[in-house]
């Protein structure tokens, strides 16, 4: 039966009422801290009568701690960056870390709001779909919270970074394209700045010039679903339209393929392949089946929050640049090459042939 009290219930109170010390309280309510079970069962049912919740804000004040990870995350009309908090929200839970969320501007700049995430006293910093600038980088340096940029590349060099290999996935798109026999290639880019676009775009011209193609069209989709579309419309009505198109993440490739259907009565993949990067639940979808390289959400969130957790537990903040492998999913979306393919774990994968 709960007991009743006026005002806020003190971890003193609940002391009394187990017959414990204030410490004790503290211990039960404290993840990793040793007490015996009885005791912590007295706290708790003691805790459960007067109603009690422990104040973490007043225990992040004692332990110097928050236990707040700040994620800054923009653009969440695509379906990759909703997977990724969902999982970084889950995976902090287990370490009985809480996720603060702050949503960064459409141009990827944090700059705006870094004052408010400062003000939680955050323990560490995850930015997705952001960047942070120099200045802002080395104030947190200064300050020893660690910075993850997750799926951002650090370009300052002072904070850590994880990632899958832009450039040797969209080469290894090229390679795909290629071999499936595709004469015309165009890439849909993302904001132009962007060090995952560039690193992406880079890899992908400069492996279909290494074979010879010098023609390559490339317009701007900035990660937005009105521009993509205005880009493919310059695409499919250009004199030479190409039959091979590279967007620079799956968002942008779903509507370049609604655009290619809907408005211009062309085929996928008879007419045009479409490829795309992230690998979200949409691109498995029957009605796209879309042509994907993979950014396994698990295992780079697994990979961020590790990273994260060493310099939080060791307060060395020593940048590291983390590659997680991927893949090329092979679907619908494009003409398979007659050599590549693999099968493995219900999932056709492309793998290059080695030149001699």
């Amino acid at each position: 039966m709960k007991r009743k009290t006026f005002g806020p219930v003190t971890s003193q109170q609940v002391a009394q009422v187990a017959g414990v010390s204030q410490s004790a309280v503290s211990r039960t309510f404290t993840p990793g801290a040793s007490i015996s079970p009885a005791t912590r069962e007295k706290v708790l049912q003691a805790a459960r009568e007067l109603g009690y919740r422990p104040n973490a804000i007043a225990r992040s004040l004692n332990t110097a701690r928050s236990r707040i990870v700040g994620v800054v995350m923009s653009y969440f009309d695509n379906q990759f960056y909703p997977q990724v908090l969902e999982a970084l929200a889950q995976k902090l839970d287990e370490l009985n870390y809480h996720l603060l969320l702050f949503v960064g501007d459409k141009d990827g700049n944090v700059d705006r709001i870094f004052d408010q995430i400062m003000q939680y006293r955050v323990d560490g910093i995850v930015l997705a779909s952001v960047s942070l600038s120099i200045e802002l980088s080395e104030e947190c340096l200064a300050a020893g919270i660690p910075v993850v940029l997750f799926n951002r590349n650090a370009e300052t060099g002072t904070a850590s970074s994880v990632n899958t290999d832009n450039a040797k996935a969209a080469q290894q798109i090229a390679e795909f394209l290629l071999a499936g026999e595709h004469r015309h290639f165009a890439y849909v880019a993302g904001i132009a700045e962007s060090s995952v676009n560039l690193a992406r775009q880079h890899g992908y011209v400069a492996a279909l010039q290494a074979r010879g193609v010098k023609d390559i069209q490339v317009v701007f989709g900035n990660y937005d679903a009105e521009q993509t579309a205005r880009a493919a419309r310059e695409l499919f009505s250009s004199l030479q339209p190409p039959d091979a198109i590279f967007a620079a993440n799956d968002h942008m490739a779903l509507t370049v393929m609604d655009v290619a259907r809907y408005e211009f009565g062309l085929r996928i993949p008879e007419d045009v392949s479409v490829v795309g990067y992230d690998d979200t639940g949409p691109s498995g979808w029957p009605s796209y089946a879309l042509t994907s390289a993979s950014q396994p959400v698990d295992a780079m969130v697994t990979a961020t929050v590790a990273l994260l957790m060493k310099q939080i537990d060791s307060g060395n903040i020593e940048p590291e640049q983390v590659i997680v492998p991927g893949a090329l999913i092979v679907r619908h979306s494009a003409r398979r090459p007659r050599l590549g393919i693999i099968e493995k774990e219900g999932l056709s994968l492309f793998q290059p042939q080695e030149v001699e």
